[in-house]
């Protein structure tokens, strides 16, 4: 059975940091993409950040770049999202999300195993 458990939302205020972390159980996750997606109450599910197998590609929503670095550790089955420079409109439900591919995806339904998100709010 494949498990996505996600970690470190909470609420910070704006211009603040926060790292979320997604441990990947019952897949071989060093084979396949991760990605980050949000969403935002009353608003459609959104691509926030993705990565390759290995790690060696990334890619960002225009929204988040230059803020936001995705990164994973294969050794230890886990994907990061580190979020910088927090805007209020950043806060959102934030998933993690597993691709039965190596190479990245940007669409929500590429994706077959999703964790149960945690939440980011961002005060102003």
């Amino acid at each position: 059975q494949v498990q996505l458990v996600e970690s470190g939302g909470g609420l910070v205020q704006a211009g603040g940091s926060l790292r979320l972390s997604c441990v990947v159980s019952g897949r071989t996750f060093s084979r396949y993409a991760m990605g980050w997606f949000r969403q935002a109450p009353g608003k459609e599910r959104e691509f926030v950040a993705a990565i390759n197998w290995s790690g060696g590609t990334t890619n960002y929503a225009d929204s988040v770049k230059g803020r936001f670095t995705i990164s994973r550790d294969n050794a230890k089955n886990t994907v990061y999202l580190q979020m910088n420079s927090l805007k209020p409109e950043d806060t959102a439900i934030y998933y993690c999300a597993s691709v039965p591919y190596g190479s990245i995806r940007f669409s929500p339904l590429s994706y077959d195993y999703w964790g149960q998100g945690t939440q980011v709010t961002v005060s102003s």
